[in-house]
């Protein structure tokens, strides 16, 4: 019994730590879909998104991929992508 609690928990941790570099890589496929979608569009709506995507890709070089994927989003969201 000791020795399932004991490797539930370490495969719990192991996954927690894995899960943090795997959505490293949505932010720049986020990116690239805004970029995609706008396209040679000049209207207000992807102006926004190309904006979010800036801001986005400056958020995934500094490390802050929540805070990138959010701003993706957004973007996405503003050309009426759904996710």
């Amino acid at each position: 019994m000791r020795r399932l609690v004991l490797t539930s928990a370490v495969a719990a941790v192991a996954a927690l730590v894995l899960a943090g570099p795997v959505q490293a890589f949505q932010c720049p496929k986020l990116i690239a879909q805004i970029n995609a979608a706008a396209g040679n569009r000049f209207d207000n709506a992807s102006h926004t998104a190309k904006m979010k995507a800036s801001e986005a890709q400056k958020l995934h070089a500094e490390g802050k991929h929540a805070e990138s994927e959010k701003a993706a989003k957004e973007g996405l969201a503003a050309l009426g992508v759904k996710m």
